[in-house]
């Protein structure tokens, strides 16, 4: 009972002060941690606003999300020593992390996407209501709105297809011709619709026996099946996720053939593939792209994935570096070809990444990301920009990136912070 007295007088309080319309002092509060568990009464600032908390708090309750936290007013100007990244609105996003809506410094960012697992652990199997106010749309909004109508991100990656039932044609209750029975028309025009572009994926991990047995049967007929999704759905381009890092040479000659049937057909949009973070897993994969598929335009760009753990610059620069100790070597990329992937969640905890900015190391790697200079290949320094993995559920071992884990003081504030081209513009080709 005290308990509850104690939140009601401070929420009584808070309203007075905020109808007054008094700046708060907040000079000797400190920035709100999410790794903290808090105690009522505690007092911290969270985007240039100050707040109490009127009970004890788990480290999943942020502060702008309400109960228990109160709202005690934004922060004095001249105390708050608030940098923002937790806000999900545009006014407050764009002072966050020191300016406006800067692009942040170098080259700009023109990717800035998340793969999406679904609902079901990335095989998108569930049929899903994509109407407003749904389910999906529940899940979702913090891509398509940051808070100020505007997406979080401008491209949205389907993950994944599973090359053997597409490949086949398989339908049953978790696939449609081969198609996961939740990669529909309606959900790629949910994210389309708001100017955000959708491409589908085939692999991960999971799926990389299916890819190896599909490839030296008929990666003529994938490819073109691949191609067909992408005309059927609507969607913008095809990513390959083929995680062998060991492949044999009727698989490898399958990969050749998929690629060039592929781009011998028009209308497929953007062709990627995803390599390790950096040249020492997928080597062969990341030799081709290096000395072919990229200089010769068979894909437009590669990700570097997230590795077990947080990614470093260093091996970020193994793709612009190439490896001429390998035999045969591994050739530089330009950076401009390639797009750096980060965590979005920690095991049952959103990353920084995903729910504040101002302290996300997709912050601190920006000056790095936005200006890494060529080193052997290409002219223009910055890489292509980020992805993140992943949205909505990619694990049971993981959160979702659902409220209230949801993206919008992470991406959402990023997005304002980098600039990001809604939709996509054209990707520099240097």
């Amino acid at each position: 009972m005290l308990r509850k007295l104690t939140g009601v007088l401070v929420s009584l309080l808070a309203a007075l002060w905020a109808a007054q319309g008094v700046a708060y002092d907040c000079s000797g509060l400190q920035e709100w941690d999410r790794h903290v568990s808090y105690q009522a009464g505690d007092q911290v600032q969270y985007s240039a606003v100050a707040y109490e908390a009127a009970a004890a708090t788990s480290t999943k309750d942020q502060p702008q999300k309400g109960d228990p936290w109160i709202s005690l007013g934004s922060c004095d100007s001249s105390s708050s020593s608030s940098s923002g990244g937790g806000s999900s609105s545009s006014s407050s996003s764009s002072s966050s992390s020191g300016g406006s809506s800067s692009g942040g410094s170098g080259a700009p960012m023109s990717i800035y996407g998340v793969w999406h697992c679904g609902n079901h652990f990335c095989d998108w199997s569930q049929p899903r209501d994509t109407a407003a106010g749904a389910e999906f749309d529940q899940a979702n909004h913090w891509i398509i709105d940051r808070g100020d109508g505007t997406p979080s991100v401008n491209l949205v990656i389907l993950s994944f297809l599973e090359p053997l039932h597409l490949l086949n044609g398989t339908t049953d209750e978790n696939f449609l011709n081969g198609v996961p029975r939740g990669m529909t028309v309606d959900a790629v025009n949910y994210f389309k619709a708001h100017g955000i572009r959708v491409m589908v994926s085939m692999g991960g991990v999971t799926y990389t026996d299916a890819w190896d047995e599909a490839l030296v049967t008929d990666p003529q007929g994938l490819a073109m099946r691949a191609h067909q999704t992408v005309l059927d759905l609507g969607l913008d381009g095809f990513e390959i996720d083929w995680e062998n890092g060991t492949p044999d040479a009727s698989q490898l000659a399958g990969i050749e053939t998929f690629i060039a049937t592929y781009r011998g057909l028009s209308g497929g949009g953007i062709l990627t593939m995803d390599l390790a973070v950096g040249n020492r897993y997928l080597q062969e994969l990341s030799r081709r792209a290096s000395a072919d598929w990229l200089p010769n335009g068979k894909l437009d760009y590669i990700n570097a994935m997230v590795p077990r753990g947080e990614p470093s610059t260093d091996q970020w620069q193994e793709h612009v570096d190439g490896k001429f100790n390998y035999n045969p070597p591994i050739l530089p990329k330009a950076p401009a070809k390639v797009a750096v992937s980060m965590w979005l969640t920690d095991g049952n905890q959103p990353q920084e990444n995903c729910v504040d900015f101002a302290s996300s190391t997709q912050l601190t790697k920006a000056d790095f990301v936005q200006n890494i200079a060529p080193n052997g290949a290409g002219s223009s320094n910055g890489f292509l920009g980020y992805m993140f993995w992943a949205a909505e559920c990619p694990s049971t071992r993981n959160v979702c990136t659902m409220p209230p884990n949801s993206c919008e003081g992470g991406m959402g504030v990023g997005a304002s912070y980098f600039d990001i081209p809604i939709p996509i513009g054209t990707l520099r080709q240097d």
